[in-house]
């Protein structure tokens, strides 16, 4: 029997399709030379067959009242292309690999003041307000299956502007539900190239997906030369 998609992100539905799409077509050439995988088509309607799935299992946390909608509904695409992936016997190294190449293309294909000019609003001075008042929030278990998150202020001899600990996450408690730990990391690996293309220098020694407390965002602007 077919599952149930949210409203909220039914209503997304064509925009987080048509990304999965472009994805695919971004990542082909890499499917092809490091997952050893021939048959494009084939693949192509696998995943978007199991994306399907994925979007009946989003947990809604909120729609356009919790950020982490946003997160959700760009990076859960990702969980069916490593599902796909593992039914065909690609490595989990591979997966990640093909993945973090791929979004970043994707994330690129945005002119860079425009993403430039995002990155300049999320560290804006206003944005960081509201990040304080969001983990505020994050603590009053609206959602189970949302994120749980601190602001956190940069002391004396930090080096970053300010930071966030994640200490719980939306895509570990999907993971868990629906059996996808082992591909979980190659989620996590995205964060990165997502704020790097953004002119956003993230550090992070630790996640919650690698069994640590929390995860540890650490947020700075890059210096464009």
């Amino acid at each position: 029997m077919a599952g149930i998609i949210h409203p909220f992100y039914e209503s997304h539905r064509a925009d987080m399709e048509a990304a999965m799409r472009h994805r695919l077509d971004l990542a082909e050439a890499m499917l092809r030379a490091r997952a050893h995988l021939t048959d494009m088509d084939g693949i192509k309607r696998e995943v978007m067959d199991e994306f399907e799935i994925v979007l009946t299992q989003m947990p809604y946390v909120g729609g356009t009242a919790s950020r982490m909608s946003d997160f959700f509904m760009r990076l859960m695409g990702f969980i069916a292309i490593g599902r796909v992936l593992r039914r065909h016997g690609v490595s989990l190294s591979v997966i990640g690999e093909i993945e973090r190449e791929t979004y970043k293309a994707q994330l690129l294909t945005v002119p860079e003041a425009e993403r430039f000019a995002s990155g300049r609003e999320f560290m804006s001075s206003e944005n960081q307000t509201l990040l304080r008042e969001q983990a505020a929030k994050s603590h009053q278990n609206g959602f189970p299956e949302d994120f749980v998150y601190d602001f956190v202020e940069p002391g004396p001899d930090d080096n970053f502007e300010f930071g966030i600990n994640y200490t719980a996450c939306g895509f570990c408690k999907f993971a868990a539900r629906h059996g996808d730990k082992e591909i979980l990391p190659s989620i996590c690996g995205l964060d990165f190239d997502a704020y790097a293309t953004r002119g956003i220098r993230l550090e992070r020694t630790q996640t919650l997906a690698g069994g640590a407390s929390h995860c540890n965002f650490r947020f700075s602007r890059v210096s464009k030369d």
